[in-house]
């Protein structure tokens, strides 16, 4: 009896002590930074933890037990993360891949690990960590490589194009009173006008490549928004938008070269332009601008009601000589990114196809 009892307090012992290392690993789990769901072989939830919870937006009491159908009927999964799910069961488990990348609605990005067959039993492990910081870090080195990249090529035919241009404008400019004679100075004048397009455009190449150092003088940022709006709403009109600025009683002040972050916010808003342009006169479109201090920096806000752009289309929108427009270089954000970075600042936007576009500059206060 005494041998039994002593068998079945051991047993006991080992319950307790399996059961303690389980609810540590169980609540180290729960509280990782990293989402963790767990199917057992016949496709049931056995666990889910606070941070996958998180991202599914459903209470992690109302996922326990659930299959992953009943999970895609569930009332509280919202449109978006049921088409998120969906892609992710097509492109791991159904093609029984092991890695899936997606971004949640605040912009953050996420690997999505999955871990099936014989090391689980049966069971499907699904892990996702955010992976925003290391998207960061990838792209601006990408950008940075493409930027140089970019300095190279523009410096190897900059002065092969620029010398026979030169060249061309002249002899017309020769042949010009001869042209006026036989009444064809109409062609003299095209030409000139598409040689010094074609001088710009190289321009924008060596700009892009490396723009000028900044000459830093103390402004009002308000003060500088106000002359970028006398500069384009005159446009803006004739385009059937509203450009409005959201003025402030106190002055913000910043060190910038005034010239080089008003070619910035005029790229912008040109482009904001453009997309309210492509939804037709009859669209009531607003550009507005406003200004918020957060902390030690300044953020300059530029929203439109446009056609938006799609994510494929937001995530080249920095790449040199990317462009949407028949007749643009692309060229234009890529050289406000540099240029405000070389401010010190950082320039970001978010967008969604028919909802308009939302950048924003951020600079240091002073």
């Amino acid at each position: 009896m005494s041998e039994i009892q002593e068998t079945l307090l051991k047993s006991l012992q080992t319950f307790q002590s399996t059961q303690l290392v389980k609810d540590k690993y169980e609540n180290i789990l729960e509280h990782l930074d990293s989402g963790i769901i767990l199917f057992d072989s016949h496709g049931m939830l056995t666990f889910v933890n606070v941070q996958m919870a998180k991202l599914l937006e459903i209470p992690r009491s109302a996922l326990i037990g659930c299959t992953l159908t009943e999970i895609l009927r569930h009332p509280q999964l919202s449109r978006l993360n049921k088409r998120r799910l969906l892609r992710i069961y097509r492109e791991t488990i159904f093609q029984r891949k092991k890695h899936h990348e997606f971004s949640d609605d605040r912009g953050g990005h996420w690997l999505l690990t999955v871990t099936y067959g014989d090391q689980m039993n049966g069971d499907f492990l699904l892990s996702a960590k955010d992976v925003s910081d290391y998207k960061q870090i990838e792209q601006t080195a990408y950008q940075n490589d493409k930027l140089a990249m970019l300095g190279k090529i523009s410096a190897s035919i900059a002065h092969e194009i620029r010398n026979p241009l030169t060249a061309i404008r002249g002899f017309i400019q020769l042949l010009r009173p001869h042209l006026l004679q036989i009444g064809k100075d109409e062609y003299a004048r095209i030409i000139l006008t598409e040689i010094d397009r074609a001088n710009d455009i190289i321009s924008e190449f060596l700009n892009s490549s490396k723009p000028s150092a900044p000459q830093m003088s103390v402004i009002d940022v308000s003060s500088l928004l106000k002359d970028v709006v006398l500069l384009t709403e005159s446009e803006a009109l004739m385009n059937g938008c509203q450009i409005t600025l959201q003025d402030r009683e106190l002055p913000l002040y910043i060190s910038v070269d005034t010239k080089q972050i008003k070619q910035v916010i005029l790229n912008i808003i040109k482009n904001a332009m453009d997309a309210i342009e492509d939804l037709g006169h009859e669209h009531n479109g607003m550009i507005q601008i406003h200004i918020e201090q957060v902390y030690k920096n300044v953020e300059i806000h530029i929203c439109d009601n446009g056609k938006g752009m799609d994510y494929d289309t937001l995530s080249r929108l920095f790449d040199p000589f990317f462009t949407t427009k028949e007749s643009g270089t692309g060229l234009g954000l890529s050289v406000s990114y540099r240029i405000i970075k070389n401010h010190g600042g950082f320039i970001s936007v978010d967008s969604d196809l028919g909802e308009g576009t939302h950048f924003k500059i951020t600079l240091p206060h002073i």
